[in-house]
Parts: C-alpha cells; sequence; structure tokens
C-alpha cells in the first residue's frame, strides 16, 4: 500500500462510511487549494480538519467563528511590552492562529463580513498585512473552513468572492446505517484522535505536491475541460459561468486527483471526479450534474 493510500485508510478509521469525502479532502491539499465543508453541526466537520492534520503531521490550530470574532483574533496584534531590565519597550507583534499549517475556521459563516475577510489575503496571497507590515504563512498553509446552512439562525451568507477563494467544497451527510453502528459501539472520536500518529511527513506532502504539477494534460482533456467551462458561461440556466480561476481550479484539482489514482496524466474521469466538489459552490447546487448530462467527452 503507497503512503497516500495509508493515509486514506488512516482516516478512514476515524471518519467512517465517508471514502469519497475522504479523498476529495486529500485532493484538495495535494492541490495546495482550500476546503469549505457545508453541513449541519455534530457531523464530523471538526474532527476531519483535525484528523487530517495529524496523518500529514502539520501544525493544527482552530478559530471558532462567532459574531463578535475581530480582523485581529484572527490575524494576531502587536503589544507593547517592556523590557523589566531596562525599562525600554517596544511593540511586539503577537502571532494569530492564523500563522498554522493547518487553520480550522469553524463555522465560518457566523461571523460578520469584516471577519470573514481577514482570511482572504492569507487563502490567496499566503501572507497577512498587519499595521502596514506583511509576514509570510508557513509552506503548506491549508484552510479548512466549515459553515452551517444559510437556513439556521444566526449565520451570515459568504460573498461569491469568498467562496471562489476554496478550490472545493464537500458535505459529509449521515452517516450508512452499519457505519452509524458502529460509531455507537465502538471507541470515542476524541480518544482516537489522541492515539493518532503521523502517516506522511510535510516533506512527502510536499513531494506529492511536486508530483501533481508534472501531472500530464493531453489535448484531448483540455478541450474536455474548455467545453465544460464554456457551458457554465453560455447555459442560461447558471447565474454566471466558471471564471478564469474557476477552470484553473478545475484543472489544479483533476491532476491531484490523478496523483491519488497513480497516475502522471489526466483523463476525463478525473475531471468528472472532483467537478461537483470545484463548481458547484460557484455556479449553483447540482450544476455538476447538469453539466455532465451535457458536455459529452469527444475521442
Amino acid at each position: 500500500m503507497s503512503a497516500i493510500h495509508q493515509a486514506l485508510s488512516t482516516l478512514s478509521q476515524v471518519i467512517l462510511g465517508k471514502q469519497q469525502q475522504l479523498k476529495l479532502s486529500v485532493c484538495c491539499l495535494l492541490a495546495d487549494g482550500h476546503l469549505l465543508i457545508e453541513d449541519l453541526p455534530g457531523m464530523g466537520k471538526t474532527t476531519l480538519s483535525h484528523a487530517l492534520a495529524k496523518v500529514f503531521g502539520l501544525d493544527y490550530s482552530r478559530i471558532q467563528f462567532t459574531s463578535d470574532l475581530l480582523p485581529a483574533d484572527v490575524l494576531g496584534v502587536s503589544v507593547f511590552e517592556k523590557d523589566p531590565q531596562t525599562g525600554e519597550g517596544n511593540f511586539r507583534f503577537h502571532p494569530g492562529p492564523v500563522f498554522a499549517q493547518v487553520v480550522l475556521a469553524d463555522e465560518i459563516n457566523r461571523a460578520t463580513a469584516k471577519s470573514q475577510s481577514a482570511l482572504l489575503e492569507a487563502m490567496e496571497e499566503r501572507q497577512v498585512t498587519v499595521e502596514g507590515t506583511t509576514r509570510h504563512l508557513p509552506d503548506p498553509f491549508f484552510v479548512i473552513a466549515t459553515q452551517n446552512p444559510a437556513s439556521q439562525a444566526g449565520t451570515f451568507p459568504l460573498p461569491e468572492s469568498q467562496l471562489d477563494r476554496f478550490l472545493m467544497c464537500i458535505s459529509l451527510g449521515y452517516p450508512d446505517e452499519r457505519a452509524e453502528r458502529a460509531l455507537l459501539e465502538g471507541t470515542s472520536r476524541r480518544d482516537m484522535m489522541t492515539d493518532l500518529r503521523e502517516v506522511l511527513s510535510t516533506q512527502n506532502l510536499m513531494s506529492l505536491r511536486d508530483q501533481v504539477e508534472r501531472v500530464k494534460a493531453s489535448s484531448s482533456v483540455l478541450d474536455y475541460l474548455q467545453r465544460i467551462i464554456a457551458f457554465s458561461r453560455s447555459d442560461s440556466s447558471f447565474p454566471y459561468g466558471l471564471s478564469p480561476r474557476g477552470g484553473l481550479a478545475l484543472l489544479r484539482a483533476a491532476k491531484a486527483w490523478a496523483v491519488l489514482e497513480e497516475r502522471d496524466f489526466l483523463i476525463p474521469e478525473d475531471v468528472q471526479a472532483v467537478l461537483a466538489a470545484v463548481a458547484d459552490h460557484r455556479l449553483q447546487p447540482g450544476a455538476a450534474r447538469k453539466i455532465l448530462e451535457r458536455v459529452a467527452v469527444l475521442a
């Protein structure tokens, strides 16, 4: 068993019956993107993010987004500190929880737009600017944001510009009967997290990301990808189509999926496997299904 499949196997022991979602989450990490998980409270979103960090040996921090959260609570703040010996004082920057390799933005849509926007520069530029000074974030830098359904009380919908920062959006959903029985009879997830060990090192992860960059895409696969993008922009049922950044995100995610399948070349099935996770939150729910029904793979 390859190291990446061993990592997936370890994750599946903690998050039961969700192999597809786990694979998409790892795919997002390999593609150097960010992940949005939309679901009801208590579905295992936080457990998944913590387990990913532990299995890949990455530093982890969690930010609980609430309506009174301030940007400084995310990014950090400078505090005036006095040297007890010399009596001289200076402002010293105290990094916020965003300075970690895996950052869980828990219930991100419970914070106001101002606090949500504190993550925009971090997610896109991999840096933050505080009080005129730019500070670089660690590499790798992976944001996993969770959000509750917009119908629930106390939520602030994410604007399209922020949704577009997430490479993928997935939902875990309820466990099936077999998985739920195993949850009821098995060990507490919290206890399992304590015993979880690193399977892949940061160096292994960076090597896998290099493999993603080297995946080859033939002209025919790129033609298929362009037909998908063109359809999303021309079909009247979509208010707007995939942006150039959305098209590049689809290509990058498909390449990462190919690496998970242990291939160094792209096939249409790779694009199809990640299309819903990449496109639906950019277009509308169910967009991928409609696209796959209408856009044919041509030889």
